[in-house]
This record gives C-alpha cells, structure tokens and sequence, in this order.
C-alpha cells in the first residue's frame, strides 16, 4: 500500500491536545511529515514539557496512523518541546490611595530648568483650584526645597490608621516631601542606587499625602536607577519631559521618551516643555534671541508624536525667583504668568484625553479632577 502525505495529514487533523479546541496540524503541533514507503517520520513541536502528555499524544498518533492509514506502518515520532512565548508585562506599582493622578517631570540633561518647570507647574495647578503634592525624587541635588522657601525644614510625624507617617510640608498651596529635608545644605548624597531607592520608597508610601489631584514627581536628569525604581514603583499616569532648543538638550530629551514609551515601562508623554526657548532684553521687549536655537522640543514633539505643551522665554526674574524661594508663577502681573498657565491647562487636558483614552496605570480608572473646575472651563 501506498502511504501519502495527504492521508497522514487527514488522519492528523482528528488529534486535538486537551483543551486546546482545535487540531494537531492546524495548531502547528505537527511541524514536518517524512515518508518512506512504509515509514513514517513526524517531526512535533509541543508547549507542555511534561512527559505523560508528550507519550499521551504520540500514543494517540501511532494508534490513528494505524487505524486511518496503514495498520503495518511503521511510525518514529521526533518531539520538540518550545518554550511558550512570554508577553512582557509592563511595570507597573501599587496606587497610593487618595492620589488621582501621578505625574513624572523628566529630562535627559541636567541644567534645562526641569525643577523650576515642575515648581511653576505645582504651584500654577494649586491656584488653579488643585490639590496638589511635589516629590522631589532627585536624590543627589534636590532642590525643591530651596525653590519653596524650606531649607532646614523637617517633616513631622503624624499617626494615620494606627501607623507613623511622615507630614509633607506645605507651602503656597503644595505639599512637598524631599531628601532635601533630611540632610544638611553641605551635606553630598552618597548612596547606591538601592539605598537611594529605599529612602525614595519611604517619601512615597511612608508619607501621608492625603488627597491630591496631582502628585508631581521631580524626577533626576538622565534614565537611571531612580527612574526605574518610580515606575517599578507607581503605577504613573503620564510623563513631561523638559528641554531646551539645544540639539545636544534634544538628544537626551529623546531618549527620555524613548525610556517613557518602552514595552515593559510603558508610560504615556503628556507632552514636552520647551524652557530657555528665546530671551528678550528688557531693554529690547519686542525682540527675540534663539540662544539655544529655534522650536528645537516643538519639532522633537512632532516627531515623536507626542504634545507640545508650550515654550518658557529665558527671563532673569524666574531664576531670581527660584532662588529666594518663590516660584515665578506667584508674582502677580508678571508677563511670564501666561506662559505657566498655558502650559498647565495643557498638561490638565492632556491628563483628561488620556485618562479616558488610554487604559488606567491605577486600580481605579480616573476620569475627572475632583477640585481643579477652574482649569476645566
């Protein structure tokens, strides 16, 4: 008798593994078919490594083989055990409870103005109606502090539900944790990154935040161990990231995002903040300086399709301002004013359109802010 490849196939095509519905061949079980005139060679590829469902199932081949095709045929059966392909699963934290939503401001290069961004954000969102908290998560040169006239502070503790937790300290509506408050102004931090990551899990969980809209988070330059430890950590709703027009700003900018979008971090960019975008002589107010060249972030967000929240001109008084410990946002009349609140009500609505279009990074999905009505008209 004649044995054809066909025939094998049909008789195949009646085999199913348990549970699996379908069968052997259509499955991609049976990965090659051999035959030499009574011989017949099958090749398998099988998922489950135990060896009673791999000698279950050949088995059960030899005996339809014999049945269905030629009961003298003489069967070798090859089996392949592959490991079943993993999906990587994106890192993601616990929720803090009472924190609707989680923001991580970010750059690749130091020196952009990151921190002064997120203090003008915190402070701009909290007068805008918002319940607000700032961490400061650069653990090596935490500013924060000085920004919100709080050197030398130090947090107190208070009991919440029977535990010991530390109070954020609260200064123009914005509650603020930093390592700043427990080292002295001299002192460097010189930690490994697990030890810093300890002490940045303590602020996070150990502090008794309360209900908050926002929780800023100021996140170091760079992508390193802090960075890893804030998303293996929250579950963040989206990130900012800061740059200047400078394509050398622009280079670490982008691979800022490109850590954000990462398949096992997958964090949404809210958008990108341009800071030192031009600089206007106060002598000279309708002129305009590109020192650090021209819309360089806003052609960075354009190509990699991410929000542009805004552009911040260099101004001598928002320095001034961060170092006598009063953020620029708070001074009344100021031409800079707009400029914040532009980028903050962009930074809300794109916090809004992604919590509603993008799956939740938290147990509950968001989708309003409770206390910020200000900012939604």
């Amino acid at each position: 008798m004649k044995i054809t490849k066909e025939a094998v196939l049909e008789a195949l095509k009646t085999i199913s593994l348990p549970g699996a519905g379908g069968n052997i061949v259509d499955d991609g079980v049976v990965s090659n078919i051999l035959i030499f005139g009574d011989q017949i060679d099958i090749d398998l590829q099988l998922q489950n490594p135990s060896l009673q469902a791999r000698k279950k199932l050949e088995v059960t081949i030899l005996k339809t083989l014999h049945q269905e095709v030629y009961e003298k045929a003489k069967i070798k059966i090859n089996t392949k055990v592959i490991a079943a392909p993993q999906k990587e699963q994106p890192i993601k934290g616990k929720p803090i409870p009472g924190i609707e939503n989680i923001i991580a401001i970010s750059s690749g290069k130091g020196g952009v103005g990151k921190s002064t961004v997120t203090a003008n954000l915190a402070v701009t969102l909290a007068q805008m109606g918002c319940k607000v908290g700032l961490l400061d998560a650069d653990i090596y040169g935490p500013s924060i502090p000085t920004m919100f006239d709080m050197e030398g502070a130090r947090p107190l503790s208070v009991q919440v539900a029977g535990k010991s937790k530390m109070e954020p300290i609260e200064n123009y509506g914005v509650k603020v944790l930093s390592i700043g408050f427990f080292t002295q102004p001299e002192q460097a931090v010189i930690w490994r990154g697990p030890m810093a990551s300890k002490a940045l899990n303590q602020m996070i969980f150990d502090a008794a935040w309360g209900e908050l809209d926002f929780l800023l988070i100021d996140l170091p330059p760079g992508t390193g161990d802090i960075h890893l430890s804030i998303v293996q950590a929250l579950p963040l709703t989206g990130a900012v990231v800061v740059s200047t027009p400078q394509n050398i700003a622009l280079a670490d900018a982008r691979k800022g995002i490109a850590m954000f979008q990462q398949e096992s971090i997958s964090v949404p960019v809210l958008g990108i903040v341009e800071n030192m975008s031009y600089f206007t002589p106060e002598e000279l107010p309708d002129n305009k300086y590109y020192i650090f060249g021209k819309k360089g972030a806003e052609y960075l967000a354009k190509d990699k399709e991410v929000p542009f929240l805004g552009a911040l001109p260099l101004v001598q008084s928002i320095r001034e301002a961060g170092d006598v410990g009063r953020p620029a946002a708070l001074q009344e009349g100021s031409a800079l004013t707009p400029h914040f609140n532009e980028i903050t009500k962009k930074l809300v609505s794109e916090t809004l359109l992604r919590n509603t279009n993008l799956p939740p990074t938290k147990a509950v999905e968001i989708t309003n802010l409770v206390g910020c009505e200000a900012v939604k008209s």
